[in-house]
């Protein structure tokens, strides 16, 4: 396969990272893609950083199999914990969420002080706000870890009664700070961010890391001369480390139509 040619890599816990594989379709239409949902093992947020560094890197050599020519780590926990360590292991552009984010988040706000949701992993490793300080050193950045949301998102409850509780207790100690902007530090929060946007406030603009990320891979394959030019059908694969009703419907909804060409892996054996 010429080297244009050749699949851009995407993986995620589960189902979070469609969020970001739905910008990357619209900005990259002529892209092949190949999709790993760690189902099988969600969520990363509550696990320790040796146990997802060690995921991750499961994760990278799959996708490495089968010819990618840049990976996305499309899962903020991963991208917090592990980024650096796929960089110094594997000899391919690497992508994390966590700076086209920040990013986002320094040009939007007027009030320099900014919130971030995020797993526990994530909040712990302090990895957006160091992003943030290094752009704008001045900004205020407010960190809550909200554990909860994955499950929710998983589980589809994403507008009910269960996640409005959820949401006004994790959220409630946000709406005094004085916050403009609101970072979803999970790829699985925009599945909830009609919720979240409700429980803050319409004053506060929320900030999802897909559309900058995305932005980001177009750079960086213009950059290489790595895009794919060819005007026929892309090829989308999906693969998962568990079956998951939620992921085909929720896949649907996000990038468009039914999704036929579903795979389930087993990483443990990486017989592959």
């Amino acid at each position: 396969m010429d080297k244009n040619q050749r699949p851009i890599g995407v993986f995620d816990s589960g189902i979070g990272g469609l969020t970001v594989l739905g910008e990357i379709l619209k900005i990259l239409p002529n892209e092949n893609f190949i999709y790993l949902g760690d189902t099988a093992r969600v969520p990363y947020g509550t696990k320790s950083s040796k146990t997802v560094i060690a995921y991750s890197q499961s994760n990278s050599r799959f996708l490495l199999s089968k010819g990618i020519k840049l990976l996305v780590v499309a899962c903020n926990t991963a991208s917090a914990v592990a980024l650096q360590s796929l960089r110094w292991d594997f000899d391919i552009p690497i992508i994390g969420v966590i700076e086209p984010g920040a990013r986002r988040a320094v040009n939007t706000t007027n009030t320099g002080k900014v919130g971030v949701i995020g797993t526990p992993s994530t909040i712990k490793s302090n990895a957006y706000q160091k992003a943030i300080k290094n752009i704008s050193p001045e900004i205020k950045v407010f960190s809550i870890s909200c554990p909860l949301f994955v499950p929710l998102a998983e589980e589809g409850w994403t507008d009910d009664e269960i996640a409005e509780l959820t949401a006004e207790k994790y959220l409630d100690p946000l709406k005094n700070l004085g916050i403009d902007v609101l970072i979803l530090g999970c790829t699985h929060y925009p599945l909830l961010k009609s919720m979240i946007q409700n429980v803050v406030g319409k004053e506060v603009t929320l900030v999802d890391s897909a559309e900058e990320t995305a932005l980001e891979i177009q750079r960086t394959l213009i950059e290489n001369h790595t895009s794919n030019g060819n005007s026929t059908s892309a090829e989308r694969e999906f693969y998962l480390t568990d079956v998951s009703d939620t992921f085909v419907k929720i896949a649907g909804n996000f990038l468009g139509g039914n999704i036929e060409r579903i795979h389930q892996i087993d990483l443990n054996n990486e017989t592959y």
